[in-house]
């Protein structure tokens, strides 16, 4: 697999992920690019109620979440994370990519979607843009000779 520049968070430490995918094939596959991208596996869930707990206990900087899943869906889990952690970054990590499924994953706070099969090219560039929104600061203004817009 490619190596990418190691993405690392504002303290210089490695990103810390949390996987959730009812299947263990994806899990494993997630997490070898996160590795590739420098970062390290906090956690795993196969189902959204164990990612409720898991992202309790192991407080990871990113999530990378499926939908479709037994017991709890991703969307609600979502939902649910976010309530609790408001400062929470899922990434939606789906095959099931039917706008209706993004635009909920989105409105009940995800901040991004992948569609599988996951590129790790487009992955990486998702969570940097992820890693840098932070939700509370404005984007940069634009200046215009010497003067700010």
């Amino acid at each position: 697999m490619k190596q990418f520049e190691a993405l690392t968070r504002k303290d210089s430490q490695p990103v810390r992920y949390l996987i959730v995918d009812d299947s263990v094939f994806a899990r494993k596959s997630l997490a070898k690019m996160v590795e590739s991208f420098g970062g390290r596996l906090a956690g795993e869930a196969g189902d959204g109620c164990t990612a409720i707990t898991e992202y309790a206990r192991t407080k990871p900087d990113i999530v990378l979440m499926d939908i479709t899943m037994p017991q709890m869906e991703g969307i609600e889990a979502v939902e649910r994370i976010v309530q609790e952690h408001p400062e929470a970054r899922v990434v939606m990590v789906s095959s099931v990519g039917y706008q209706d499924n993004i635009l909920a994953a989105l409105q009940k706070g995800a901040r991004h979607f992948v569609q599988k099969p996951v590129k790790p090219d487009a992955l990486y560039e998702i969570i940097r843009y992820v890693l840098n929104d932070d939700g509370v600061t404005a984007p940069p203004a634009i200046t215009v000779e010497g003067k700010s817009r």
